[in-house]
This record gives C-alpha cells, structure tokens and sequence, in this order.
C-alpha cells in the first residue's frame, strides 16, 4: 500500500468516527447511484428488447409508443436525480477534506514505523494493530474535547458582534456539522496532535532502548519537512 492509499483509508476512518452522518449519507448515495445505474441499464435493455421485436410500423403499436414514453420520462428523472447526487457527494467530499491533515500525519507516522526494520530487523508493526491505534487516538480527543464544546460555542457567541458575518457556506456547515470552521480547526489539530502522540508511544513500547531517542529524532524531522520548516 502506498502512504496515499493509507492516508484515504484513515481519511474515511476518521470522517466515520468523527462525523458519522456524513459516512452514512455518503452509503446511501453510492447505493442509491448504483440503483440508478441498475435501472438505466434494465430501461437500455427493455427498449432493445422491444424495439427488436417490434411488428409493422412501430408507430401503430400504441402500447410500444407509451412504453417508449414512460421510458424517457424514467430516464430523465434519473439522470436529474444522479446529478442532484453527484452536487451532494461533492459537498460530503469538501467537509471531509477538513480533516484530511490528520489523516495525513497518521499516514506519516505509521511508514516511519514500516520503515524501522532498516535500523533493526526486529522492528515489525501490523497495520491492522496501528488502526485500533488511532481509533483510540480519536476515542481519546471525543472524550477529552466533549466537556470543551459548549465553553467554546459560549466563546464564539461573545465574540460574534465583533467578527464579520459569516458567508453562507461557513453557516450551513456550522448547522450541519455542529461546528464552527474554528471550531473544527482546532478539533482538527487535536486528533492531528493526539494521532502522532498515541502513534508514536505505541511505537516507543516495541523499540529498543537505544532507539527510542532516534525515532523521536526521525519522527520530528519528518513532521518539520511535511510541513515545509525543514
């Protein structure tokens, strides 16, 4: 698996702890998409069918003409109805996106793991093992950050009158996911810092005791080189 591959990975399996309505309503697009295609599919086939079976003029066959009628009514409909679709998975992908840095510090952390058998042959780590990390990573930052939510609503609403309006779209997606851009910044930041510390204390405990000042080392200087200080 390449480090972006794995970095889309944790991406859906933070967007799915952390904002599972957007994870829900994204299933039920894609099953949805995968109906309509199902149905445009069965109509192609129906209008073949009867076209290639038609007798005489396919104009005097009244019963052909309004199958033919229903079938373009149908058809139009969902192909309204995949764009529609297609408007909404776009926005899904946009409130995603926000948390995409913390997915791509968990991608940094675990190939710095992978890559440690080079200093010593011992060193192996499991995927699978490195997610129920950072499941509890973000377990970590909704318990630690839930008391929080409600002291910094009350702060933001102090400071209302002195910010600008806020556009449309920063206000819908306050409604729809509860949290303000600041907010969800500074939420961002925590599961990013919570990731990389969990990570790397997961990784402390399997490494010798000469190594660990290494990897910490390794660790820092490809965080300061992601973020371009380095």
């Amino acid at each position: 698996m390449t480090e972006s591959g794995l970095e889309d990975q944790l991406l859906d399996l933070v967007v799915l702890m952390e904002r599972p309505d957007l994870s829900a309503q994204n299933i039920e697009l894609i099953q949805a998409g995968n109906n309509f295609k199902i149905q445009l599919g069965e109509l192609e086939a129906d209008l073949l069918y009867r076209l290639a079976h038609a007798e005489g003029d396919i104009l005097d066959d009244i019963e052909l003409v309004e199958n033919l009628e229903k079938s373009k009514m149908l058809s139009v409909e969902i192909n309204e109805k995949m764009e529609i679709m297609k408007v909404t998975q776009a926005e899904i992908k946009n409130a995603s996106e926000a948390y995409r840095p913390a997915a791509n510090r968990g991608a940094l952390v675990f190939f710095l793991m992978n890559e440690l058998y080079m200093i010593h042959s011992f060193y192996r780590f499991s995927l699978d093992s490195y997610l129920i990390v950072v499941k509890r990573a973000i377990d970590i930052v909704a318990a630690e950050m839930a008391p929080k939510k409600k002291e910094l609503a009350e702060g933001e609403e102090e400071e209302e009158p002195e910010e600008e309006e806020p556009e449309s779209g920063e206000e819908e997606s306050k409604e729809k996911g509860g949290m303000s851009p600041r907010t969800l910044k500074i939420r961002v930041e925590a599961l990013t810092e919570s990731i990389t510390y969990q990570g790397f204390n997961y990784t402390r405990r399997g490494t010798f005791g000469r190594h660990k000042l290494l990897v910490a080392t390794l660790l820092c200087l490809r965080i300061l080189i992601r973020k371009g200080l380095l």
